[in-house]
C-alpha cells in the first residue's frame, strides 16, 4: 500500500469491475467501513467496500441539514490511529458541522487512497453463508454477486430514516424532508410557512436555522429534551496546535473511559455534597459546555436522587434563558431522568421560541391527527404550512442491517432472529452467521460513546482477529449461542442497574411502533467493555466457536507454511 506521503489524492478513482472475489467485502463507506479497510488492506488482505451513497462518509454524507454539527468536540471526534493524520488537519470551530466533518472524511479518504476499493451508489441487497465454501456470497442492486470469506456490517447505528405513518401524508401538496434525507442543494425557506415534527438531536440543530430563515415555523414536540449550553464557536490557533502536540497521548487514555472522552467519568458523587457544592461542581461544567456535563458525578445515571440534583440544575438554566414560565414548562422534560435520553445542545435552541415567528405545539396536548392537502391537522386545529420537515429519527441500532436480507447457517434469517430483538456476542457477531461481523452492533457501547473512538476499538478486534485466523489457519469463527445468551442477560443486567431504561428512547426502540422493547447499547462503559473484548481474544477467542478445513489447510500450503 502507498505511503500516506505518497496516497493518490485523486478523489476521481475508476470504480471497480462488478462482481470478483476477496478476502472481505465490507458494507458502508463511514468511519467504521474507512477504518476497515484501511486496516485489512495493511494486513494484505483483499476487501471492497460497498456504500449507497456516492461519497465517503456515511451519517455526515447524508444528514446535510441547516444546522447539522456534531454534539463531540471535534479535537475528538477524529481518528486517533495515525499521528500523522491527525497532525495534517485543523479543525475550524469546537464543535464541527456537518460539511467540515464530511471534508475531514474526504482528507482521510485520499491520504489513504481508500476510494479504489469502494463501490460507491450501490446498496446492499442480501448476504448468505455457504456452509460447504465457508464463504459469503454479497448481491447488490446493480447485479453485483460477489464472494468473500469475511462479510463486514459497517452500516452505522442511526442510518435508516423514519417517517411515522401520519394518515393523509400521501395528500400533502407541499414539500417534504427528512434531516435524514437532505437534498445536496441548499433549500430557500425564506417567507415560507415551515412545520418541524420533531425535537430530538436534528430537530434542535435545525429549528434554529428554520426559524430564522422562514417567515413562520410551527416545532409540533412530543418530547422535551435537556438542553445544554455548547458554547461552540472557532477553535483558537493556540489550542488547535496543543491538541496536535498531545493528541495521541490524550488519545490513549480517552479510550480507556467510560464513553471514549478525554474527560474522564467524575469520582464523586451527587449525594456526598452539600447542595452549594454540588451546584458550583455543575456550575464549573456548565461553563465549559457540551455533553461531558454528564460526567460531572459517577451516580447521575445510577441513582435518582443524584440525577434529579442534575436535572434540576439543567431545568433552572432552561428557565432562566427563556424568562417565560409557560413556555419553560412547555419546553422541560418532566417524565424522564436527566441523560436517559441523549440531551441536546443547545446552539441558539431556545432562544428561537422567543420569535414571533415560531410557534411551538405540544403533541401530547394537542396530537396531530392527519396531514391535509395544505398543512397539519392537531388537536383539532389546522396548521397550513407551505413545507414540512421530518425530524422524526431512526430505526437506530438495527434499522441497516434488517434492510438487509441476511442469512447464516441452514439459510436461517437475522430479521427472523431479531424478530424479539437483537441478540449478538459482544456487539461483534451472532450465532449462526459464521464470520459476519458488526461494527459497534447492538450489545456494545456505541451510541452511548464517542462514536469514533468505539469504531476504533471495534475495527481494530475484528482486524486482530482475522490476522489470528488467517495466522492459525482458521476458517471460520462463529458466536456460541450459551455466550451470546449470556452475554445479552448481562448487558440487561447493567442496563436495568441504570436510569437509562427509564425513557421511552431509540436505545429501546421506542420510536418505532411494533419494534421489540430492548435495551440495545452496552452501558457499562468502553474501558470496561474494551478490557472484556482483549480477555477474550487472550483467551483464545472464548465465547467463539473456531473450524479449520480444508480452504485454511489450502491457504497455508500455498503460503509455504
Amino acid at each position: 500500500m502507498k505511503s500516506l506521503e505518497t496516497a493518490d489524492t485523486d478523489a476521481r478513482q475508476p470504480q471497480p469491475e462488478k462482481g470478483g472475489a476477496f478476502d472481505a467485502i465490507i458494507v458502508g463507506a463511514g468511519f467504521s467501513g474507512m477504518y476497515m479497510l484501511h486496516k485489512l488492506r495493511g494486513q494484505g488482505l483483499s476487501a471492497i467496500v460497498i456504500e449507497a451513497g456516492s461519497g465517503v462518509g456515511g451519517t455526515w454524507y447524508w444528514n446535510r441539514y441547516p444546522g447539522a454539527r456534531c454534539d463531540v468536540e471535534s479535537v475528538q471526534y477524529q481518528y486517533g490511529f495515525s499521528d500523522e493524520i491527525q497532525r495534517g488537519w485543523t479543525w475550524s470551530e469546537r464543535y464541527a458541522g456537518q460539511a467540515e466533518i464530511n471534508r475531514y472524511q474526504n482528507y482521510v479518504a485520499d491520504r489513504l487512497d481508500l476510494r479504489r476499493d469502494i463501490r460507491f451508489d450501490t446498496r446492499v441487497t442480501s448476504a448468505s453463508f455457504d456452509e460447504a465454501s465457508g464463504r459469503w456470497t454479497v448481491e447488490t442492486d446493480h447485479g453485483d454477486r460477489l464472494d468473500a470469506q469475511y462479510c463486514i456490517l459497517a452500516t452505522g447505528n442511526l442510518s435508516v430514516p423514519r417517517i411515522p405513518e401520519f394518515v393523509g401524508l400521501e395528500e400533502y401538496q407541499g414539500e417534504t424532508y427528512h434531516t435524514h434525507d437532505w437534498p445536496a442543494k441548499a433549500v430557500d425557506f425564506a417567507g415560507k410557512r415551515v412545520a418541524v415534527i420533531g425535537t430530538g438531536s436534528s430537530g434542535a440543530q435545525v429549528i434554529p436555522e428554520l426559524g430564522a430563515q422562514s417567515g413562520h415555523l410551527t416545532v409540533f414536540q412530543r418530547t422535551a429534551n435537556y438542553c445544554i449550553a455548547s458554547f461552540n464557536g472557532p477553535l483558537d490557533p493556540a489550542y488547535a496546535d496543543q491538541v496536535k502536540a498531545s493528541f495521541m497521548e490524550e488519545r490513549r487514555k480517552a479510550e480507556y473511559t467510560f464513553a471514549g472522552l478525554a474527560t474522564p467519568l467524575g469520582a464523586e458523587s451527587a449525594l456526598e455534597l452539600t447542595p452549594e457544592e454540588a451546584n458550583a461542581r455543575l456550575e464549573a461544567r456548565w461553563r465549559r459546555g457540551g455533553l461531558e456535563m454528564l460526567n460531572t458525578f459517577y451516580d447521575v445515571l445510577l441513582d435518582k436522587r443524584a440525577n434529579e440534583v442534575a436535572a434540576e440544575f439543567v431545568r433552572a438554566k432552561t428557565r432562566e434563558k427563556l424568562d417565560d414560565p409557560e413556555l419553560a414548562d412547555a419546553l422541560i422534560p418532566k417524565d424522564y431522568p436527566f441523560g436517559a435520553k441523549r440531551p441536546c445542545l443547545d446552539a441558539g435552541y431556545l432562544d428561537t421560541f422567543k420569535r414571533p415567528n415560531v410557534r411551538l405545539v405540544d403533541v401530547n396536548k394537542a396530537p396531530i391527527e392527519r396531514i391535509t392537502t395544505d398543512g397539519i391537522v392537531a388537536g383539532g386545529a389546522l396548521y397550513e404550512v407551505d413545507a414540512i420537515v421530518f425530524a422524526t429519527g431512526f430505526d437506530a441500532m438495527t434499522g441497516a442491517a434488517l434492510k438487509i436480507d441476511i442469512r447464516g447457517r441452514d439459510g436461517v434469517s437475522l430479521r427472523d432472529e431479531w424478530a424479539v430483538g437483537p441478540r449478538t456476542y459482544l456487539g461483534l457477531m451472532v450465532a449462526g452467521f459464521p464470520n459476519l461481523f458488526i461494527v459497534i452492533g447492538p450489545g456494545s457501547p456505541s451510541v452511548l460513546t464517542n462514536n469514533v473512538v468505539a469504531i476504533e476499538q471495534h475495527v481494530e478486534w475484528i482486524a486482530d482477529c482475522i490476522g489470528d485466523m488467517k495466522a492459525g489457519c482458521v476458517d471460520t469463527i462463529e458466536a456460541r449461542r450459551t455466550a451470546q445468551d449470556q452475554w445479552v442477560d448481562h448487558v440487561n443486567e447493567v442496563a436495568s442497574a441504570t436510569l437509562l431504561p427509564d425513557a421511552n428512547s431509540w436505545y429501546l426502540g421506542a420510536n418505532v411502533p411494533g419494534k421489540a422493547r430492548v435495551f440495545m447499547p452496552y452501558p457499562g462503559g468502553l474501558d470496561v467493555y474494551r478490557r472484556k473484548c482483549d480477555q477474550v481474544r487472550a483467551d483464545g477467542y472464548e465465547g467463539f466457536t473456531l473450524r479449520s478445513g480444508p480452504v485454511a489447510r489450502d491457504a497455508a500450503i500455498a503460503a509455504g507454511a
